[in-house]
């Protein structure tokens, strides 16, 4: 017998909440979205703008973002996509062990990304040197994925998501201090999970063997990728229910010894795997094609898409032409960004004039 919808059903916020822990983001407590909304009837806030999130196209776009290995041609190698869903397994686990909001956790994770550039951190290195040498800023993926969410999706007007994931999305990385222990959480699944995951992926592509990660790291939290995730996840837990039950202030920690292991294998990625994957890639390229894009569309303003730019001002119109160029460049996947390279610096077929 088919049920007839009544919308009578709706979601208690609160007794949805009620089983958090004290040190736990609760809803009620939010400092709310720019632009006030009638609450959901079966969500909650936060379950809203992780749900905003996922249907965004900034998210979809990670599929095609380098991770570490630029245009890998195996199958099983991460991309950013598959990275930012490692990263919110990882923080749903830990805010559930810990009894702090999942939601909240979630949200933050699968936002925390959207703004990195094409080519990954080579990417990121080559716009940000740009912009410095332009008189800029420079630019920080973190507070690229704040301005995706906060003004570049729909159509301009943002995703309008609470503050606490703004928040946690500006502040993931870095020496940031997030203001909720949802989103300090995020700070450490993410290191957590590219440490292990990058680490993987380098021993498939054979830059690395296993003899050559630190031993001591190895020795301590596991020989395999899910055993030491296994290890930090239980001692993040551990550690930070320690700090809730003797701390007025607690935080997400880890213990000295784990919280150094896992900072070794970091660092030797940061010293070996990187500059290795890069170099094979074909670092100078990436240089190249990142450059020549942003040098064309400052050049040839009316080559960027209808709209990214608007007429004021000489000084304004040199800063939001800036802007524009790097929201436009730094939202490129991969391939589209090679595509537009050759379309625009590659001579073409006669067959395709």
């Amino acid at each position: 017998m088919k049920r007839e919808w009544t919308g009578k059903v709706s979601l208690s916020t609160d007794l949805y909440e009620a089983g958090l822990c004290e040190w736990a983001q609760r809803s009620a407590a939010s400092r709310g979205r720019e632009r006030p909304e009638e609450p959901c009837t079966l969500r909650t806030p936060y379950q809203r703008d992780r749900d905003r999130i996922v249907h965004s196209k900034a998210f979809r776009r990670l599929k095609h973002k380098t991770q570490v290995f630029i245009a890998p041609e195996g199958d099983h190698y991460r991309t950013r996509l598959t990275h930012t869903l490692e990263v919110s397994g990882i923080a749903r686990t830990l805010a559930r062990a810990l009894l702090l909001n999942e939601d909240l956790a979630e949200a933050v994770a699968l936002g925390h990304d959207l703004g990195h550039t094409p080519f990954g951190h080579a990417g990121e290195g080559v716009i940000d040197e740009m912009l410095r040498n332009l008189g800029g800023e420079g630019f920080q993926h973190n507070e690229q994925s704040a301005r995706v969410v906060e003004v570049l999706e729909n159509d301009g007007r943002g995703l309008n998501l609470t503050w606490e994931v703004r928040d946690g999305i500006r502040n993931h990385s870095g020496d940031a201090h997030p203001a909720t222990l949802e989103a300090q959480i995020v700070h450490l699944a993410d290191r957590i999970a590219y440490v292990n995951h990058d680490i993987d992926d380098a021993l498939r592509a054979g830059l690395i063997v296993t003899g050559d990660l630190p031993q001591g790291p190895v020795a301590l939290l596991g020989d395999t990728g899910s055993e030491r995730i296994d290890a930090l996840v239980h001692d993040v837990v551990d550690s930070s229910a320690d700090a809730f039950a003797a701390a007025a202030q607690p935080v997400i920690s880890q213990t000295p010894a784990i919280g150094t292991a896992m900072e070794e294998l970091r660092s030797f990625l940061f010293a070996t795997v990187y500059p290795r994957a890069l170099e094979q890639a074909g670092g100078e390229r990436v240089r190249q094609l990142i450059t020549q894009l942003m040098e064309h569309f400052l050049e040839n303003p009316q080559d960027l898409p209808a709209g990214r730019v608007t007429t004021g001002d000489a000084a304004a119109d040199r800063s939001e032409l800036l802007r524009a160029v790097t929201d436009y460049v730094a939202g490129m996947t991969d391939r589209y960004a090679q595509r537009v390279y050759l379309d625009l610096f590659m001579p073409k077929c006669w067959g395709n004039l």
